[in-house]
């Protein structure tokens, strides 16, 4: 395991100073002064996760943005309607139990058991969540707007057609209990953390599998059960462009959630560090090569700039990092950015042409590059990330193929559990309560006929 070796050099002097300003950490006369220094970095490690935790929530308002950009003007409110639902159920479901099935000790290699609702540790106590020295409301803060995001990834690839209870329920189910499973089976301890190759074990340092492929995956199950929407194909079956509404909304939700990603992959060190930057820099210089990338393969292909292609080359980029920003070193970092923003372009051209119709393209960025971003770990995996357990794992650093091997075998069994449980779960809803709208709804649009509202009024619908 790595060593943290520059934990935040606090004089003793300025160290006493803070100390006295902060309760519980005070100095007495005849104080240990470097208990005040290790009170002061829990303090600054709980503070950092908070910040962190609420840049990554920030990410709501950025995929709500992308979304709505995307689509056409008369399923705004529905679009705004199902992410503010998801940080609703989400956070609701995740205390509720998804917390405890996820970091839950005693149940052993499937799921967890204990911690409903945080109880069962003292909520004032440094180190009460078992993870360094947070506190188990600051480790829950943070992890609950991770599920959030997971669920959310749906909502882009399911939008313009499927039924807002519908969606509620998909939403409290994923953040209840599908998510939470994957993550207790790799950050909780559980199966996939339990399997090794040779000297190799997981590596998934933010989520790009976790938390990305796991919404894309459920994002595919859900675009696949709703069907096309009304339009996407012509009679000779080629797929038609339908553009979105404001391609601006779409772009501010870029950079919003580029700027929630320096909570997102930063936050994961779980520590106030010098490895905090580090992370933040890889996870800047990514999703510029994404971007930079995708951008060179459209205009190349066809002479002009699609810019919310460019934004999506972005935000794979992004995706693609959040496994390894720990890990690798800048060349790691831009390569696997750039290759993501490569591999975005075709995965969204491959689905339109197999006639799975997602509106924002959230399956090729977050599933497909939260896949290669994994994977990629095998290759570039240069110093230890406080999973590997060793330096220099990756092929190309001569660690073998071992790495390689065990971040596909996570891949696979992560892409299996969601495909599996959400397929289940959207057959279980067409048959009981309907996915999707009627055609009239469709054409009509969301905002009217799910919400009683429109999402845009003109001056000549205002009363004078």
């Amino acid at each position: 395991m790595r060593k943290k070796v520059l934990r935040l050099s606090l004089g003793i002097a300025g160290a006493t100073a803070v100390a006295l300003a902060l309760p519980g950490i005070a100095l007495a006369e005849d104080a240990d002064p470097m208990a005040a220094v290790d009170g002061v970095q829990a303090a600054l490690d709980n503070l950092w996760l908070i910040i962190a935790g609420v840049l990554v929530f920030l990410m709501q308002a950025g995929f709500a943005l992308v979304e709505a950009g995307l689509t056409r003007a008369k399923n705004v409110v529905n679009i705004f309607a199902k992410n503010m639902s998801d940080a609703l159920v989400g956070v609701t479901m995740f205390l509720a139990v998804g917390y405890a099935f996820a970091f839950g000790g005693d149940g052993g290699w499937f799921i967890g058991l204990g911690g409903w609702f945080l109880s069962g540790s003292n909520p004032f106590e440094w180190g009460s969540s078992g993870v360094g020295t947070l506190t188990t409301p600051t480790f829950f803060f943070f992890q609950v707007v991770f599920a959030a995001t997971a669920v959310t990834i749906a909502s882009g690839a399911m939008a313009e057609r499927t039924k807002f209870k519908a969606y509620l329920v998909f939403s409290a189910i994923m953040t209840a209990f599908i998510y939470p499973v994957v993550v207790h089976w790799t950050w909780g301890g559980g199966l996939i953390a339990k399997i090794n190759i040779g000297d190799a074990v997981y590596s998934d340092f933010a989520g790009s599998s976790i938390v990305h492929m796991s919404g894309g995956v459920a994002a595919l199950m859900g675009a696949m059960a709703l069907g096309p929407r009304i339009g996407k194909y012509g009679p000779d079956g080629k797929p038609r462009a339908i553009p979105g509404h404001s391609i601006p909304l779409a772009m501010l939700g870029v950079f919003i959630l580029w700027f929630g990603w320096f909570g997102f992959n930063p936050g994961s060190e779980l520590a106030a560090d010098n490895y905090v930057a580090w992370i933040a820099m890889n996870t800047l210089i990514a999703a510029a090569a994404g971007g930079a990338v995708t951008m060179a393969v459209v205009w190349s292909r066809t002479g002009k700039i699609d810019l919310a292609m460019v934004g999506n080359g972005v935000l794979a980029g992004l995706v693609g990092i959040t496994a390894g920003c720990g890990t690798m070193n800048v060349l790691g970092a831009l390569i696997t950015g750039g290759v993501a923003g490569f591999i975005v372009v075709f995965a969204v051209m491959f689905f339109d042409k197999i006639k799975i119709d997602d509106p924002v393209g959230a399956i090729s960025v977050h599933g497909v590059c939260g896949a290669w971003g994994t994977i990629a770990i095998g290759l570039f995996a240069r110093y230890d990330d406080a999973f590997l357990g060793r330096e220099k794992a990756g092929l190309f650093y001569g660690g073998g193929v071992d790495q390689l091997l065990m971040q596909i075998v996570m891949v696979l069994i992560i892409a299996a559990w969601v495909a599996v449980t959400t397929g289940i779960l959207f057959t279980v809803i067409k048959k009981t309560m309907g996915l999707r709208v009627s055609e009239q709804e469709e054409i009509e649009g969301l905002d009217s006929h799910e919400h009683g509202m429109p999402g845009y009024v003109g001056d000549d619908m205002v009363l004078r």
